[in-house]
């Protein structure tokens, strides 16, 4: 079943239900998945397009959650924290790190990268490998160390 389909069934149930939070969490990914598709004229993301949505959501809601706990807003960060577990739940299982670490190591050899100039080059050839399976500022952290920088 494709992805944008499953959260709609997802949002169904959750109605059903009575998940008003879950509901919530659904109804904000149906709407960024929707926002997406009007701004680029799309009848319809494909599952590599939603997973893009979704790593982008999780990604704004682990810096809101840093935010929160900074100021003291334990209440909103817990709620940035099940937003992310409700979006984790369509994103593909992490990779680890060894798993990382392996594909970095292919992707420099593919590249031939062996300076920080390269590094948009290895980024490029890895981001279709681990959208929504890795933190790619971390993937990223990874790549300058082993460059050098």
């Amino acid at each position: 079943m494709p992805l944008k389909q499953r959260i709609t069934e997802d949002m169904k149930t959750a109605m059903r239900a009575g998940d008003k939070r879950r509901l919530g969490v659904i109804r904000l990914i149906m709407a960024a998945i929707k926002q997406r598709e009007v701004d680029e004229r799309i009848d319809g993301l494909s599952d590599d397009q939603v997973l893009v949505v979704l790593d982008k959501m999780v990604k704004q809601r682990r810096e809101s959650v840093a935010q929160y706990e900074k100021a003291g807003r334990d209440d909103l960060a817990e709620q940035e924290t099940f937003e992310i577990q409700v979006l984790q739940d369509y994103l593909p299982e992490a990779l680890s790190d060894s798993e990382i670490d392996a594909l970095i190591e292919q992707a420099l050899a593919d590249t031939g990268a062996n300076s920080m100039k390269d590094m948009g080059k290895v980024m490029g050839a890895l981001k279709p490998k681990l959208q929504g399976r890795a933190d790619m500022g971390a993937v990223s952290a990874r790549i300058k160390a082993r460059l050098g920088a």
